[in-house]
């Protein structure tokens, strides 16, 4: 299995936190995300590991010089960073020949997240939280008869089951045809604003996409500045608790 990490974006509603430097950079407890997340990857024996990076990269590539995490890093750059996450994904897809994990960069969160994901026994799945309330700005997986039909900001389908997304998703190599497809298209289209999770409504229609619960293990996507602070006392504190 493969990491394909999600790094290109310019974070600008956090720039007064991150002092132009990339989210994934961001230092919270004295280490960056990304160097958390290499971790945890390395942990579980993913060693294969590919970062799409754009604004900034130079600090990215710097960051991880000459750092050991037991892992083959390769880098991909998408070139249209300040567009939709969409051109990263795509960017990403030209690489992709093995079951794979796609990971935005700008989570904190419980190893134990990652573990459920990887060793779920759905060969395509997501992890959702299903304790938060979908208030109009979360990303919400929606499943209904124990697939994913949705991840969307716009909850417009019946479901019988709903969570907001943590960020990250495994594909088999078997669904990545699909995938690729849908990405290609959504391309063609000349639709490179749109986020990739808007481009996954046609993947959901054609793959069985299963998905993990989360609720209890803590995590916090960091888009914002108070974000930031959430994630240092909230969260970090949280992190080497072991859960049953």
């Amino acid at each position: 299995m493969k990491a394909m990490i999600l790094a290109a974006g310019v974070g600008k509603r956090l720039l007064t936190v991150s002092q132009g430097r990339p989210k994934c950079l961001l230092q919270i407890g004295g280490r960056s995300l990304l160097d958390r997340y290499l971790e945890n990857l390395a942990d579980l024996g993913i060693t294969q590991v590919t970062l799409v990076v754009g604004y900034q990269q130079e600090d990215i590539r710097l960051a991880l010089e000459g750092q050991n995490y037991g892992a083959n890093l390769d880098y991909l750059v998408n070139e249209h960073y300040e567009r939709g996450s969409v051109g990263s994904l795509w960017v990403a897809s030209q690489v992709m020949d093995s079951d794979i994990l796609i990971m935005d960069a700008d989570v904190l969160f419980h190893p134990m997240i990652l573990h459920r994901l990887v060793h779920s026994s759905h060969p395509t799945a997501v992890v959702m939280d299903e304790t938060v309330v979908h208030q109009g700005e979360e990303c919400m997986v929606v499943a209904q008869k124990g697939r994913v039909v949705a991840l969307t900001k716009r909850v417009t389908r019946p479901y019988d089951q709903i969570g907001e997304g943590v960020g990250f998703l495994k594909v088999a190599a078997t669904h990545l045809p699909q995938l690729k497809q849908v990405i290609g298209k959504c391309i063609a289209s000349g639709d490179i604003d749109s986020e990739y999770e808007d481009a996954l409504h046609e993947f959901f229609d054609q793959v069985p996409v299963g998905y993990e619960t989360i609720g209890g293990f803590p995590w916090t996507e960091i888009d914002f500045p108070e974000d930031v602070v959430r994630a240092e006392q909230e969260i970090l504190p949280k992190l080497g608790i072991t859960y049953n």
